[in-house]
């Protein structure tokens, strides 16, 4: 599957901003998805994950409760709000897809597919 990720930018701290991920190729809905971020010298991280078919998600300690993730099948498409957000949330922002939502492979990043990034900075 092929995805292609859009919606970042500059937004001040307290603000909100809503990400997109558009997928291509392989049947969509049969794809867990998520979202991962990496920040200017370190290494990249897990943020949150949602299941095929919506149901299951699960979201990283720093960002739950500010981020939601959701996903529209017809769509093809995943999306992660991303409220009241911190100058520590500042990234580029990946989105993944694998066959399967096992928490300990997204955080260990074995995924099969990923998307390209989409800068986000939040000022302070």
């Amino acid at each position: 599957v092929q995805l292609q990720a859009y919606g970042g930018g500059l937004v001040q701290a307290g603000g909100s901003l809503r990400l997109s991920c558009a997928a291509s190729g392989r049947i969509f809905s049969s794809y867990a998805t998520g979202w991962f971020r990496q920040a200017p010298g370190k290494e990249r991280e897990f943020v949150a994950a949602i299941s095929s078919s919506g149901v299951t998600t699960y979201y990283a300690d720093s960002v739950r409760g500010r981020f939601t993730i959701s996903r529209d099948n017809a769509k093809s498409t995943v999306y992660l709000q991303m409220n009241s957000l911190k100058p520590e949330d500042t990234a580029v922002y990946y989105c993944a897809a694998d066959a399967s939502l096992v928490l300990w492979h997204w955080k260990a990043k074995i995924i099969g597919s990923w998307g390209q990034g989409t800068l986000v900075t939040v000022s302070s």
